[in-house]
This record gives C-alpha cells, sequence and structure tokens, in this order.
C-alpha cells in the first residue's frame, strides 16, 4: 500500500529552514512529505529558492501562506524571536506544526504555545533533533544493559572557538549558545537524569563571539534521583573536551567525537569482594585493601541498535501523524527545557533581553 504523504510548508527558508529542513531531512523520506509551499520576508530569498524548487509555491505574506488549504504541516523555522507567535498562529489555522528549537525563549511564551496547543491536541511537534543522535542513544542503550553499574554523573559537551557575528550572537534577536545548542544538550541531559530536576547552576560568559550574548555556557543539573549533569557549551575553547563523559559505579564511558566510544568497567563475571572500613593505620605501601577489580577496556564504533540519526526525525514525526506512532519527544519534555533555560536566564541577568 502506497504511504499518503504530507504536505508541507516552510516557514523560513534560511540555514535551518533550507539548510537543514530541506536539503539535509526532507530529502530523506520523499515518500513520505512533499514540500508543498515556503514562506520568506526576504524577496531575493524566495527568487532563489524557486530557481531551485520551481514547483514549490512561494509565499511573502504570511497570512496567504497559512490559508493555503493544500498545506497540513508547518515547519516553524524562523528567527527565534518569532517561534511562539508563529507556532500559535499556525495551530490555529488547523494546520500540524513542528516547532523548531528554542521551542520558546521565555516560561511565559511557552505557557502560551501550551495553551494553544491544549485547544489543539495533537497538532504540536517538537524538533529536538538532537535526541536521535547515534552516539547519544549508543551510549544510553550501554547504560541501560548495566555494564557500567549505577549511573551517578554526565557531562556533555560541545566545544569550538569562533569569532560568531550573526544574529545569533546578539540578545535583542534571541541569540547565545543556550538558545541555540543549549536546548539540545539540556534535553538530552534531562533524560540521562531520568527523574526530575531540584537544582540548578550555572554561568554564562562570552569569549570569543562579536555580539552580546552568551557564547560561553557552565549549567549543572541535580535531579532528585541524585544523578548530577555537567553540561557545557562554548565557542570559546581552543582544545575541545570529550563530547560525552558518562561516570557508573561499575565502569565509565568516553566519547571524544560521537564516532567512537570508549569504555572500561568492571567484568561482569568479577565479583566484588565484601569488605568493611577500619579505622587501623593504612600500610606504608600498595594498595589500601589489595583488591585488583577485573577490567575490561574497549573502543567501538557509534552503532546503535535502534539505528537512529538526527535527520531521522522527520521520519518519525511521519510516524506520529500518520500512524499514530508516539512522538519521541512529548510536549511535556520540550517544555522543561524551557523551564531549565528560563532558570539559567534568571541566574544570569545580564543576558537578558531588555523588556519592551
Amino acid at each position: 500500500m502506497a504511504k499518503k504523504s504530507i504536505k508541507i510548508g516552510i516557514w523560513g527558508i534560511g540555514r535551518a529552514g533550507w539548510g537543514m529542513h530541506i536539503d539535509n531531512e526532507l530529502k530523506l523520506f520523499p515518500d513520505e512529505f512533499e514540500l508543498t509551499a515556503v514562506c520568506d520576508i526576504l524577496p531575493n530569498r524566495l527568487e532563489e529558492f524557486q530557481k531551485m524548487y520551481p514547483n514549490v509555491k512561494i509565499y511573502q505574506d504570511s497570512e496567504e501562506f497559512l490559508n493555503d488549504p493544500e498545506i497540513e504541516l508547518v515547519s516553524v523555522a524562523v528567527p527565534s524571536l518569532l517561534h511562539k507567535e508563529c507556532t500559535i498562529r499556525a495551530l490555529e489555522k488547523g494546520k500540524y506544526v513542528f516547532n523548531e528549537k528554542p521551542v520558546a525563549l521565555s516560561m511565559e511564551d511557552a505557557m502560551a504555545i501550551k495553551a494553544a496547543e491544549e485547544k489543539h491536541p495533537g497538532k504540536l511537534f517538537f524538533r529536538h533533533n538532537r535526541r536521535f543522535e547515534s552516539c547519544f542513544n549508543h551510549i544510553r542503550e550501554i547504560i541501560q544493559s548495566g555494564l557500567i553499574g549505577e549511573l551517578y554523573q554526565v557531562k556533555l559537551c560541545r566545544h569550538n572557538f569562533d569569532f560568531r557575528a550573526d544574529w545569533q550572537t546578539l540578545i535583542s534577536c534571541g541569540g547565545g549558545q543556550l538558545n541555540n545548542w543549549g536546548p539540545h544538550l539540556i534535553d538530552q541531559a534531562l533524560q540521562f537524569l531520568d527523574a526530575p530536576v531540584e537544582s540548578v547552576w550555572s554561568d554564562l560568559k562570552c569569549i570569543a563571539a562579536r555580539g552580546d550574548a552568551e557564547d560561553h555556557l557552565k549549567i549543572l543539573l541535580r535531579a532528585e534521583n541524585g544523578r548530577v549533569a555537567d553540561i557545557e557549551i562554548s565557542g570559546g575553547v581552543a582544545l575541545s573536551s570529550p563530547n560525552y563523559v558518562i561516570y557508573g559505579t561499575k565502569g565509565s564511558i568516553i566519547s571524544e567525537d560521537e564516532q567512537d566510544i570508549k569504555l572500561k568497567y568492571i567484568h561482569p563475571d568479577y565479583v566484588i569482594p565484601e569488605i568493611s572500613s577500619s579505622p587501623d593505620t593504612p600500610p606504608r605501601g600498595g594498595s589500601f585493601t589489595g583488591i585488583k577489580p577485573r577490567w575490561v577496556r574497549k573502543t567501538i564504533m557509534t552503532e546503535p541498535e535502534c539505528g537512529w540519526f538526527p535527520d531521522q526525525i522527520y521520519h518519525h514525526l511521519y510516524l506520529a501523524i500518520r500512524e499514530n506512532v508516539p512522538f519521541p519527544v512529548k510536549s511535556s519534555q520540550a517544555y522543561e527545557v524551557v523551564r531549565i533555560t528560563s532558570i539559567v536566564k534568571q541566574q544570569n541577568p545580564q543576558f537578558l533581553a531588555a523588556k519592551k
């Protein structure tokens, strides 16, 4: 039986809308999605697009775009400041909506989106595409296997050094790494923590970017189950740290670049001796206990059993809309990411946008 494709309109054909949604993702699933229309405020961008995609309708007027009866799904890929407005407008037109991250720039905006979603249940989805990262999912599979014991701490890093100067570096435009890479790694951290967050500590800095928004951030999250997530995102680090560092009670995991995963863990057949601590003076040399665990060390390629990768997110969106398969990113999880980013902004008021 042939698939019934979803007719999609992309709202915003900038770096995300054109470069990511269209060129990187939608082209992978031609039987599931039909690019029907795009909308952008820049006439030269629309003209350029029309030359490459002559069969796709172009709109400069957003109301005309939203009134197009052929469009079933609207992907909101406009600048961050407009996510709330565009998401709500598209929902009110009865469209399915795919909201690019950040979901919203404040908890107030997130709650406005949630109110609109409640009026149009089953219509709104959130593009936390890094939830589908191969390395992230492979590491979660290893943790769930029990190989490294009980998880107690994770460190997630994305580092580079860049004299960036586009709108993503300006507070007034909703820029900064907290709104850019922040939602991705906060979302991953929340999955690793697997419990409500009880405390948040953060520090934001502007190091190399040419604007006034933060390009370096540090966030520590502690969950009610005692797990800690250490998140570091920076455009001002010259020597990068590993993307993933995972600590368990019986071993650790490191991935430098997401291509390979290094593991060191106690052999599953090794029985940890039952000993008690003593107040006696320790020996002058050698091990404190004489216990030498049987370690396993290995490096494996990143190949999760689930087979997920970030560009696959549209396939999962298709399954949710056409086949009623639950979408992996729940609305409550997306709003929790906004709650965390809102706390971080309040802790670092120098990077808050001035209220109009």
